[in-house]
């Protein structure tokens, strides 16, 4: 399960869960997520799966204050922030790094949650990153006489920084 904050385009966080997911599993992923983020998501996407209709989801979302936000049935397409996240993550980060089991994944993925939030720069934010976006505030310029090479996700990503 990945949670993002659709308002900022923010990652709040990933779950995982060995096996075919119930209700409950999703509930428990969901707070999972909620917990260990600095702040709860304003919305989140879901699709009309039997598992987004269970009790205790909604009533979590009611509890959260979360809005839900629902794909149209039978069109992947229609949620495009979250096909984008899924399809970034697919691409830029799963089919480069080998995970040795669901500790090792949820490791990494945090790594690339951070990376993704406060590091790798969105067109559609105006070159800004949902960090800098969540707070309203301009990214700081960098220096280009004085600068060094900075590694993310265990040496996937480098990117300048100032020195």
């Amino acid at each position: 399960m990945v949670v993002l904050d659709q308002c900022t385009r923010r990652i709040i966080g990933f779950a995982l869960h060995a096996g075919t997911p119930d209700g409950p599993a999703v509930c428990r992923m969901l707070d999972q997520v909620i917990s260990e983020a600095t702040g709860t998501p304003s919305a989140l996407s879901s699709d009309h799966d039997p598992l987004f209709e269970f009790q205790r989801w909604q009533a979590n979302l009611r509890i959260l204050d979360v809005v839900e936000i629902k794909s149209v049935p039978h069109v992947p397409l229609s949620h495009p922030f979250i096909e984008r996240l899924i399809g970034t993550i697919r691409r830029e980060f799963l089919d480069h790094v080998p995970f040795w089991g669901s500790r090792d994944l949820q490791r990494k993925l945090h790594h690339f949650r951070d990376y993704y939030n406060r590091e790798r720069t969105h067109a559609a934010l105006a070159g800004c990153t949902p960090h800098v976006n969540a707070d309203n505030a301009r990214p700081p310029a960098l220096e280009l006489a004085s600068y060094r090479w900075r590694s993310h996700c265990r040496g996937l990503y480098r990117l300048p920084a100032a020195a």
